[in-house]
């Protein structure tokens, strides 16, 4: 699968996604559930590969580990992940994926095929939904008539790795210097997970955040913001300072967010930190295009506050 063939030009607000299915056993009968996955994350689909057993793995759903081209990977069973029982109508797949600079293997009943569609297609989910699947979906969208749920794979992976949190302190300079500001960060990220631990890092380091669960309301915050700004006379530091955005979200991505912010001429002096699990090089050609300030991977969080300093302190001279 070629990145340059499968992602799309930048700040158009669409993506692509491997729609996979699920089928399960119910007491009424066989279901056939229906998910995706964005195709930046995919490195390629296999049939069910040779296991190794982990020793005392961490979740009934971590099923062992396979050699692939010389390196150990993982493999999920996402439907004992997702709390389903799984039926073999068909030889199942194996999606093998790599974000966070982490690669794991996700095992799935089939594969159907690849869909481009827009994030204004997807909404994000209720709070029922949310915790009829573990918390684990970040959008919904309706392809062929049909539901498909966007899992959120980071928080999947995360979930059943606790333990290798990395030490996301920031640095006591950093704190020192943010202490001595009123530096105020609009975050815009549709993981819940996500939003609390970027939050919590920056809210530590000194910021004040304000979060938002996507790119359109994030831009929604800001246009009231300027609107403010306008009618109060006071400069637009006086209600936000800088963005730190992902790039996959329902109704606006990051991308989008990044574009629109950086056309409008009152709001294209903020600077914008594109903060994703996906930063591969052509997605960081991408946030480039698009005028992003910089741009750090969520495996590389401890390096948020200081970047985030660094732009500001450089914006000020």
């Amino acid at each position: 699968m070629s990145e340059t063939k499968i992602l799309l030009e930048s700040g158009t607000n669409e993506l692509e996604i491997v729609e996979f299915y699920l089928d399960e056993s119910r007491p009424g009968g066989d279901y056939r559930g229906y998910y995706g996955i964005n195709v930046a994350k995919v490195l390629e689909i296999i049939q069910m590969p040779e296991l190794t057993e982990m020793p005392e793995a961490s979740h009934p759903a971590v099923l062992g580990a396979f050699n692939l081209r010389s390196e150990i990977i993982p493999l999920i069973d996402l439907a004992g992940w997702l709390r389903k029982k799984r039926t073999e109508k068909e030889p199942p797949k194996v999606i093998v994926t790599e974000f966070n600079r982490t690669k794991s293997a996700f095992l799935v009943s089939g594969v159907t095929r690849i869909h481009r569609i827009g994030w204004q297609e997807v909404e994000a989910p209720n709070n029922y939904v949310s915790s009829l699947t573990v918390n684990s979906i970040t959008g919904v969208v309706k392809i062929a008539g049909r539901i498909t749920f966007i899992l959120d794979m980071e928080k999947i992976c995360m979930d059943l790795n606790p333990g290798v949190e990395p030490d996301l302190e920031p640095a006591e300079a950093v704190r020192e210097t943010v202490a001595h500001r009123n530096y105020r960060v609009l975050l815009a990220d549709d993981s819940t997970m996500a939003r609390k631990m970027i939050a919590n890092i920056l809210t530590t380091a000194g910021f004040k955040v304000h979060a938002e669960e996507n790119g359109e309301l994030a831009l929604q915050y800001l246009l009231k913001a300027k609107a403010r700004s306008r009618a109060e006379g006071m400069p637009l530091a006086h209600y936000v300072n800088l963005v730190v955005t992902d790039i996959e979200m329902p109704s606006m991505d990051g991308h989008s967010l990044t574009r629109r912010i950086k056309e409008d001429t009152d709001l294209r002096h903020l600077p914008v930190i594109l903060c994703s699990s996906i930063i591969t090089a052509t997605l960081h050609h991408k946030g480039i295009a698009v005028g992003a300030d910089a741009q750090i991977s969520k495996a590389e969080l401890g390096e948020l506050a200081p970047r985030a300093l660094k732009l500001l302190e450089a914006q000020a001279d």
